[in-house]
């Protein structure tokens, strides 16, 4: 049985175990025990060692240990629906890890995960088993030394081979199980298994070993390294010897208090354990999270808090819950958890106010949003339909704050389901409506900008179309300020250096769209002076100036000189121009099938991706980019247009991905009549296009399956980069001695001799270690009638090690050989036996993996190959020494 541990000394003994490992290691670079106490949102892929893995950062130390929290909402790593029904899965958990950044690799990561879980935690090894990459057959060796090899499961990338997202490091894992149940029923064939709950994965060791691009590409990272994470819930579970995690100490206080305030029967509690699960766990989550600084919102994590607080409060009612609860859940895991995370005891009021305000809010609108549903499923039930329209689902959303996962929920426990991908839809509809761009700008029926664009229709401040929006007609005008926000509020008067939001009668600042940036400026009163940082339309009607103050004081009621940056826009203007003549070209030349799929448009580059299924050859850019540059050069007129939406297209205009369009569109022309280019765009343009001066490409790869990119600078950016280029052409002149006209040639003749000379390296080296091995040859010995070849090699590699264990099998045709070379400060070995000396007993895995031992390392291999490392070459040549007694140890 292993050892009887609460989840704080599981917390401590795995920080403890790791920490002293690592200061023995690297005793100058003390490590904390959290290098980051920021919340990890695993649905993006977050790691808060991501950069280093990449090779982008480097900290003072190359271990590290901590205890992580996490969330799994949503995305690629998403747990909510099993919450509750499952008895291991949860929105938020804790995650022990131990970090390896270059230094140790997959060898010692097992070897301490071995070693921490049967000594230190004396788990009974009978119950141990691991899964490892098919293709791993180094991890498979590596485990071998512990473990028998009918417990090592070998499985594909689903299960064994772990990425943060669709890009970014990657590698191959190993997962480590224990089974919980009858020992005499198990059965290993069950690893894995969906609807298995013995076996339970509780450890997963990731060898980061490669960076993945966009386009599905792997490429070796600079130093492999090593993340590891186990679920403490999980651990808990194993080591509490409890049937779910919910049962271990982490949890049963808190279901403990939601029985107590029910009063319910220990009968009545078991019938309610799905509710039970979920406001334990969605209680929990929502502690930490606000712990963290997050407040309940419409996007991103406010989101998510808003909705693990309501769908613990739906479930709360489902089983008894009339008033307010979940502050006195949060209570329970502030008391337990407070010592470990004294940011949870320090917030534990505003915690307990901000959950009892969202509840609050919620119960409001709930009964109303559950009658409207249950109308809903009755009449899919009249009409024999299981699907919730999305547009339905996004109502409950608008209207009465009911997130989609509730929906679901409540769809799912009626047989039914939900339109999701309409769900989407619709809310993008109702984005698009607003003007928002986004849903999670604003919230329905807490709209301080909706509540303020009334008002000042109202009382006749504002026509009932709202702001004087004229981005077109200049950068400057005068306008009187007609309100002022800070902190979300309406004020009077605004000072000091807070961010700060301005709305002005009118104003020719540009809101972001169509993928161009916004505008930013100034506004100045006679009082005081505002940098516009953004500019925003958080509903239809309603302009916003966001920024801060810095000077003076702005009040309602000022006259303000509302002024863009000019400079700035004139550098917008040419990229947006510019785009437009790269989508034209873009068709002229790799064809009419080229889309425009999303794009970029600020002040120092364009962003343009499209649809195109092969890369752009440097030959194909070099001419759509001569094509650009002699459109410019025709200095051709561009000039805007309204007319219908159905007129424009009909004429040839092209309508740009992911815009919404009216009856009546604008048209942006270039060339005679609109000859040479036509797009519907609502953005900001040069009057000719010879204003854009020059177009260079920066970059060019791939974005998603079927979709590339190019990323280009125009105007003064594009000068700095032509300056640039010929800056480092001319250094490259000069180092070489060579004029700039002959760089070319010099570098084909400088790689050309480069390959010589390497072949010839490696003649000379083939020859140096066939010579050494030649001399080695004269010292094969005879150890109880076996032929013994033991000795150093210089500068050769592991290839060249196996190679010569080729030569001593072809040569000695009976015998055992051991051979070493140091290679970076390290020792390499390599043994071989041939198949008679195994059948007496002489295997070259054993024989490596003591040999290594010896030299601070490990290894092993096949009975007649084996290959192994270690850290001390000082101790190498006693190491050697050893074998001729391995051998008659092993032949006795």
């Amino acid at each position: 049985m292993p050892r009887q541990m609460t989840a704080a000394e599981i917390r401590q003994a795995f920080l403890d175990y790791f920490n002293e490992i690592n200061h023995e290691i690297v005793p100058s670079a003390p490590l904390p025990q959290k290098d980051n106490p920021t919340l990890l949102f695993t649905n993006a892929g977050m790691n808060q060692f991501t950069d280093v893995f990449l090779g982008k950062e480097k900290r003072d130390y190359n271990r590290a240990a901590s205890s992580q929290k996490c969330m799994r909402v949503s995305g690629k790593h998403n747990d909510l629906e099993n919450v509750g029904p499952s008895p291991r899965h949860h929105t938020f958990f804790e995650m022990l890890g131990n970090f390896s950044f270059g230094d140790y690799f997959k060898a010692e990561a097992i070897d301490y995960a071995w070693t921490f879980l049967t000594e230190l935690l004396e788990l009974d090894k009978n119950r141990l088993w691991v899964t490892i990459y098919e293709e791993d057959d180094e991890a498979d060796m590596l485990w071998q030394r512990y473990v028998a090899p009918e417990r090592v499961r070998r499985f594909g990338k689903k299960d064994n081979y772990w990425e943060m997202g669709d890009v970014g490091p990657c590698g191959p894992s190993s997962e480590i199980f224990y089974y919980v149940g009858d020992i005499d029923q198990m059965n290993p064939d069950r690893i894995n298994a969906d609807d298995d709950e013995e076996f339970v994965e509780f450890w997963n060791l990731v060898f980061m070993q490669f960076d993945r691009d966009e386009a599905g590409n792997l490429t070796p990272l600079p130093r492999p390294s090593i993340d590891t994470g186990m679920g403490l819930e999980r651990m808990a579970r194993i080591m509490q010897g409890a049937t779910t995690n919910y049962e271990t100490d982490l949890f049963s206080p808190a279901l403990d208090r939601v029985q107590q305030l029910l009063d319910d029967t220990d009968e009545e509690r078991a019938a309610k354990y799905v509710g039970y699960r979920v406001i334990a766990d969605h209680g929990r989550a929502a502690t930490f999270l606000i712990g963290d600084g997050v407040l309940p919102g419409n996007t991103g994590a406010p989101y998510v808090l808003r909705m693990v607080i309501r769908r613990a409060a739906r479930f709360g009612r489902t089983i008894g819950f009339n008033e307010p609860f979940l502050a006195d859940i949060a209570q329970v895991f502030i008391d337990e958890m407070g010592d470990a995370y004294p940011d949870i005891r320090a917030r534990a009021d505003f915690i307990r106010k901000t959950i009892t305000i969202e509840e609050e809010r919620f119960a409001r609108t709930l009964t109303n949003a559950l009658q409207h549903l249950d109308d809903v499923i009755l009449d899919c039930h009249h009409h024999h339909k299981t699907t919730i329209p999305g547009d339905i689902a996004f109502d409950l959303l608008a209207t009465y704050g009911l997130p989609i996962e509730i929906t679901r929920d409540i769809a799912e426990e009626h047989g039914m389901s939900v339109d999701e991908k309409g769900f989407v839809e619709a809310k993008a509809k109702h984005a698009a409506a607003s003007g928002a761009g986004s849903f999670s700008q604003y919230e329905v029926g807490q709209n301080i900008y909706a509540d303020l664009l009334k008002q000042l229709i109202d009382d006749g401040t504002l026509e009932p179309t709202g702001v004087d929006y004229d981005p077109y007609g200049g950068y400057a005008m005068n306008a009187p300020i007609v309100a002022l926000l800070q902190d979300g509020a309406g004020v009077d008067t605004v000072s000091g250096s807070e961010v700060v939001e301005v709305v002005t009668l009118a104003t020719p600042f540009y809101v972001e769209a169509g993928g161009e940036v916004s505008d930013t400026g100034t506004i100045t009163t006679e009082s005081g002076t505002m940098a516009v940082t953004d500019t925003m339309r958080p509903v239809a009607g309603l302009i916003v100036h966001k920024g801060k103050l810095v000077s003076g004081t702005l009040s309602v009621g000022q006259l303000a000189d509302v002024v863009v940056d000019n400079t700035r826009r004139s550098d917008i203007r040419r990229n947006h121009t510019a785009t437009h003549i790269l989508h034209r070209e873009l068709r002229a030349i790799l064809g009419t099938h080229v889309t425009q799929q999303g794009s970029l448009v600020a002040p120092d580059r364009l962003r343009f991706d499209f649809s195109h299924n092969e890369p752009v050859s440097a030959e194909k850019l070099n001419t759509i980019e001569a094509a650009i540059n002699d459109a410019i050069l025709t200095n051709y007129d561009v000039f805007a247009e309204y007319m219908g939406q159905k007129e424009a297209i009909a004429a040839g205009a092209m309508a740009l991905f992911g815009e919404k369009y009216g009856d009546i569109v604008r048209t942006v022309k270039i060339g005679p009549q609109g000859d040479y280019s036509m797009e519907l765009c609502g953005g900001l343009h040069v009057q000719r296009t010879g204003d854009i001066g020059r177009f260079n490409f920066t970059y060019e790869g791939s974005v998603a399956s079927g979709v590339r990119r190019v990323e280009a600078v125009t105007g003064r950016g594009a000068q700095v980069f032509v300056a640039q280029r010929l800056t480092q052409l001319e250094t490259v002149a000069d180092q070489l001695n060579a004029p700039i006209a002959e760089v070319e040639q010099r570098i084909e003749a400088i790689m050309h001799e480069n390959r010589a000379l390497h072949k010839e390296l490696e003649q000379l080296r083939s020859q140096m270690i066939k010579s050494q091995f030649d001399a080695l040859w004269d010292t094969l010995q005879a150890v109880d009638g076996v032929n013994l070849l033991v000795g150093t090699v210089t500068g050769a590699s592991a290839e060249n090690l196996r190679e010569m264990a080729d030569w001593f099998r072809d040569r000695v045709g009976s015998g055992v050989a051991v051979l070493a070379t140091v290679k970076d400060d390290h020792p390499l070995l390599v043994a071989v036996v041939t198949q008679d000396v195994i059948k007496r007993g002489v295997k070259a895995g054993d024989l490596v993996r003591e040999v290594a031992k010896l030299v601070g390392g490990g290894g092993g291999g096949r009975p007649n190959l084996a290959q192994a490392g270690g850290r001390d070459a000082t101790k190498l040549p006693g190491a050697l020494a050893t074998v001729p007694d391995l051998i008659r140890s092993a032949l006795q």
